[in-house]
């Protein structure tokens, strides 16, 4: 049975559980994922150990393996940005297929005060999910990088 942990700065994780999370993202978002350091970042600020808005993270787990995991920033930008930014989600490649990611998206949306805003490569296969889920492409984001 998959059992889903919550965490937040209220509930706050133990110091090795944040290091499996952070192993857990590096290793299982693959291409669509980051630098540690970034995820770590991300991570951090959900937890409001950085000054921040703070957000959440859950970590689905099945025999004490992690299977799945989100992380999600609060934007603090409530009306004309959602409110929320889920910056990674995750399911362990081993798993993919099983309902694990779309059970974390609506944890994820149970969980969220406010609307949510996330960024998906067009090639992603995770994209169908947010679309049966809801999600629209509302706007094509475009950046300056210095």
């Amino acid at each position: 049975m998959i059992t889903i942990k919550l965490m937040t700065s209220f509930l706050r994780p133990e110091d090795y559980e944040k290091k499996e999370l952070l192993d857990f993202l590096y290793e299982h978002l693959e291409e669509y994922g980051d630098d540690k350091a970034d995820i770590e970042k991300a991570i951090q600020y959900a937890l409001k150990e950085t000054p921040s808005m703070g957000g959440f993270t859950i970590v689905a787990k099945l025999e004490n393996e992690i299977v799945g995991a989100v992380v999600v920033n609060r934007t603090g930008m409530e009306g004309y940005i959602p409110e929320n930014i889920l910056v990674y989600i995750a399911t362990h490649k081993q798993h993919r297929g099983k309902g694990i990611g779309k059970k974390l998206m609506e944890e994820t949306m149970k969980i969220a005060k406010g609307s949510i805003a996330l960024h998906v490569e067009p090639d992603n296969p995770a994209k169908h999910l947010y679309e049966k889920m809801g999600f629209e492409n509302k706007y094509l984001e475009m950046r300056f990088t210095k």
